[in-house]
């Protein structure tokens, strides 16, 4: 897969350089094209996982933004009010991780959200225990975080 991101990246410079503008639109432009050249090209061998990674990491980036922004206005919203709304709670979140680079990844994007932590990670790998500043469901949360992260990032990792 590498070799095709670095094909991507020869494209690019070679776009940028023939049509002589070292713009950022122009290198996109040419990332672009380059993308398509390869997803023409391997579409029956090892280029195919390489054109079909980019949507995911896409989507992920924005489905993480997306849950980034509601947390940081639930958090927000509960400071500023009088009322306090805060349901603390751990919560066992059941893994389909495997790795120890997956656990991890998948522990530092929940870490990330503002309002849960990850805790721990069970000896045999199969739990993670997640702190949560508003649960109002463990079911809701472990389906949100199942659903949600961790079959996201698995689609890009696996």
């Amino acid at each position: 897969m590498r070799t095709w991101f670095l094909l991507n990246v020869l494209l690019t410079i070679v776009w940028v350089a023939l049509t002589g503008s070292y713009s950022y639109m122009n290198f996109t432009f040419g990332y672009v094209i380059g993308y398509g050249v390869i997803w023409i090209l391997g579409r029956r061998d090892q280029g195919k996982k390489y054109v079909t990674l980019l949507p995911k990491v896409v989507n992920f980036v924005f489905f993480f933004l997306h849950q980034i922004v509601k947390a940081n206005l639930q958090v927000a919203f509960d400071v500023i009010t009088p009322h306090d709304y805060m349901k603390p709670g751990i919560v066992r979140v059941p893994l389909d991780a495997s790795t120890d680079f997956e656990i991890t990844m998948l522990a530092n994007f929940i870490s990330l959200t503002p309002g849960t932590l990850s805790l721990d990670v069970s000896n045999d790998k199969k739990v993670l225990y997640v702190h949560c500043m508003y649960l109002e469901s463990e079911a809701a949360f472990v389906h949100e975080v199942k659903n949600g992260f961790e079959r996201r990032l698995l689609e890009i990792m696996r």
